[in-house]
């Protein structure tokens, strides 16, 4: 918007755009080294000690050698999109204003694919930064549908994750998902009303409400992220798309059976699929 080379000074440009210089020439910085090493350390924390607010995170941190405050920690805390996992009250009033769905998966039995699909956003380390990713799961068959990585945690890479699971593998009936910005924007909750998928979310501050999810996520960092220190964003992108190719397609998994999540999810494809033919015949008939 501001002419770098102007007829009109900068200055000038500043008063009709009525903005301060300040924030023309504002550069964001990173976060420090010491920064980076201690947001390691709380995401790791984090999956061992889901409850942990930020006074236990700065209590063990300081056992560990970090001269760290709780203002710091809670700062830390929100940039990595994390908080403690506890009962809060009044979770049976969300504003309705703020586009909160109520959590409809309590109790159902989960008996088919594309029956409920659930998305979130974690935090994933490089050597230097950090850097966010977000992935679309289906809980029947655990396969992740789609999945993007961002340098910032924006609605835009969400809603591109979801549209690229829904170009692919259709419309599931129920899509869960937390009370996050991202998911609560009408920009994601909108392609899904216009789909008449009916919306699930989270209770505030309950993780495992998205268990499948969590789930993924623990065995993401453990067996593939925290064992290597990606150079860059690339190195990142490709070592993931090999890891979830590969979690997909040939890692098998006690709780389906020792099948892969490919295998089940094709195989319940095609149960749907005789199911549909077995009624269009009898409606014939």
């Amino acid at each position: 918007m501001i002419e770098i080379e102007p007829k009109v000074s900068i200055s000038e440009q500043c008063k009709l755009l009525e903005i301060n210089r300040t924030t023309h020439y504002y550069c964001e910085k990173g976060e420090s080294e010491l920064n980076q090493k201690i947001m390691r350390r709380i995401d790791e924390l984090y999956l061992e000690e889901p409850t942990w607010g930020s006074r236990k995170m700065r209590d063990r941190l300081r056992i560990e050698g970090f001269k760290v405050n709780r203002k710091r920690i809670q700062r830390l805390m929100c940039v990595l999109g994390i908080q403690a996992i506890y009962q809060k009250p009044n979770l049976s009033r969300p504003d309705p204003k703020a586009g909160i769905y109520p959590y409809l998966l309590k109790g159902v039995d989960i008996r088919y694919v594309n029956q409920v699909w659930s998305t979130d956003i974690t935090y994933i380390r490089l050597k230097h930064g950090f850097v966010y990713l977000c992935a679309v799961i289906d809980w029947y068959s655990r396969k992740i549908l789609s999945w993007e990585l961002s340098t910032t945690m924006d609605k835009s890479f969400c809603i591109g994750t979801m549209e690229r699971a829904l170009r692919m593998y259709g419309d599931p009936a129920i899509f869960n998902s937390d009370q996050g910005c991202q998911f609560t924007s009408p920009a994601f909750t909108g392609i899904l009303e216009g789909k008449n998928i009916r919306i699930s979310m989270d209770g505030k501050g309950r993780a495992l409400d998205n268990i499948f999810m969590e789930r993924f996520w623990r065995t993401i960092k453990y067996d593939e992220v925290y064992l290597k220190d990606y150079e860059d964003v690339n190195e990142c992108r490709k070592c993931i798309n090999s890891f979830i190719s590969r979690y997909n397609s040939f890692r098998p998994h006690q709780s389906l059976d020792g099948k892969t999540p490919d295998s089940v999810y094709e195989g319940g494809l095609r149960n749907i699929l005789k199911e549909d033919q077995a009624y269009s015949v009898k409606k014939v008939s």
